[in-house]
């Protein structure tokens, strides 16, 4: 069956990084784009970012540009998101998704997430 498990989440400073990584099980990783999405409390489901199955185009909200990278590594089945220049408004769980790789394209699945918050 389809597993997304998520890591990499925990306590950053406002500037500082995180890198999450997801490992995906259960289905051809390469055949399909991915993403990531986040949870604030309080707060409904938003989308960050995209990827296709080859690695390009990317995509990213705009309150995330110029700060976070998605990446994959297809022989390993690994998806990234490197999130640079952290502020507390990132503050939130962060879900790994196979699918749904634009705002408003339904994802088939995602993981049970892992929590990022920023704070001093």
């Amino acid at each position: 069956q389809v597993q997304l498990v998520e890591s990499g989440g925990g306590l950053a400073q406002p500037g500082g990084s995180l890198r999450l990584s997801c490992a995906a099980s259960g289905f051809t990783f390469s055949n399909y784009a991915m993403s990531w999405a986040r949870q604030a409390p309080g707060k409904g489901l938003e989308w960050v970012s995209g990827i296709y199955r080859n690695g390009t185009p990317t995509y990213y909200t705009d309150s995330v540009k110029g700060r976070f990278t998605i990446s994959r590594d297809n022989a390993k089945n690994i998806l990234y998101l490197q999130m640079n220049s952290l502020k507390p408004e990132d503050t939130a769980v962060y879900y790994c998704r196979k699918g749904g790789v634009r705002r408003g394209i339904m994802a088939e699945y995602r993981g049970q997430g892992t929590q990022v918050t920023v704070s001093s």
